[in-house]
């Protein structure tokens, strides 16, 4: 299992510091992106990311919680080794923001809110390296894990069985549940309050990566 901490639950005002306290265990840094629109919250913006891009040698995930991904994609400094994620859910065409991440040379990943059938991911899964599975409502930190998301990632697992597609799970992740969010074909688990919220946060990594075995 891959461990992605996600930084909306970390102190904004420290955010480089933030982001070292973790990175001796992290596979990738989560950046969750929201507009104000799509979802009930505002967080993280290109010049914010970029400034951090700089700084830190981890792959960055880049989350767009955004109606307009294919203005804004293009404005993150991103390295091959990133990852730009879309919602099918969002104003603009899928196809056309995927388009969009193809200009930055990173990788593309699509996502779906957990009311949306994973049938939406169909026609976009020959374009993707991930597929964000949200186990949570988006928009805010510190939510309980949906119990149905379970049965959705081992449907989407099987509908990727054999491509190159890395499943990453997103909300409400402990060290209760981290095992058979991996059973159900988890690849990479994003975890936010479990980590930041933490009096020792590389302690409270190890435990999830060993809870996941």
């Amino acid at each position: 299992m891959k461990l992605s901490p996600s930084l909306l639950a970390s102190d904004f005002a420290d955010l480089y510091r933030e982001a070292m306290s973790v990175a001796p265990l992290a596979s990738s840094l989560h950046w969750d992106v929201m507009d104000g629109h799509f979802v009930p919250n505002l967080t993280f913006g290109p010049p914010v990311v970029n400034a951090l891009r700089t700084k830190v040698d981890l792959p960055f995930v880049i989350h767009l919680m955004i109606d307009h991904p294919v203005e804004y994609a293009p404005q993150f400094d991103v390295r091959p080794s990133d990852t730009i994620i879309v919602h099918v859910e969002s104003a603009d065409s899928v196809d056309r923001a995927l388009d969009a991440i193809e200009t930055t040379r990173a990788r593309a990943g699509i996502s779906l809110r957990p009311g949306t059938p994973n049938d939406c991911l169909e026609p976009y899964l020959d374009r993707v390296s991930m597929v964000l599975v949200m186990s949570v409502e988006p928009g805010f930190g510190g939510q309980s894990f949906l119990p149905d998301s379970l049965a959705r990632i081992r449907d989407l697992a099987r509908r990727i069985a054999g491509r190159p597609i890395e499943i990453a799970v997103d909300g409400g992740i402990h060290a209760e549940n981290v095992r058979d969010v991996v059973r159900a074909g988890a690849d990479t688990v994003i975890a936010g309050s479990a980590v930041f919220g933490a009096s020792n946060r590389l302690a409270a990594m190890r435990q999830l990566l060993e809870a996941a075995q």
